[in-house]
């Protein structure tokens, strides 16, 4: 497993967000994007998305918590070879989490490319 530090990691994680187009990032609206190191249920997925996706933010109301974006950090560090493998991978995740907060299925994503 590579070694990377919460905060280098964490790092890395802003970097990918920067690197994303305007445009995809222009319509969250009370999103945040987190880092744990292990999704509750163990499982193996690398990033996942809570929340209401835009589709369905007829039903939000004011008031309502945020929703997230999780990156889980050691599933990421145990699926890549190297550093450069991690910073491709965040990136795709990020797009793939972002995705679904458009309202994107499992299926249209991965038919687009996008995780």
């Amino acid at each position: 497993m590579l070694s990377v530090t919460l905060e280098e990691f964490e790092a890395l994680v802003s970097e990918g967000i920067d690197s994303l187009h305007e445009g995809m990032l222009a319509e969250l609206d009370n999103v945040i994007f987190l880092v744990e190191d292990l999704p509750p249920d163990g499982s193996d997925i690398l990033g996942v998305y809570e929340g209401f996706s835009l589709a369905e933010r007829g039903v939000y109301g004011y008031g309502e918590q945020p929703d997230r974006i999780i990156l889980f950090r050691e599933n990421l560090l145990d699926h890549c070879r190297d550093l450069d493998e991690l910073v491709r991978e965040i990136r795709v995740t990020l797009v793939h989490e972002i995705a679904h907060f458009y309202g994107l299925s499992e299926d249209r994503i991965h038919e687009l490319g996008w995780g």
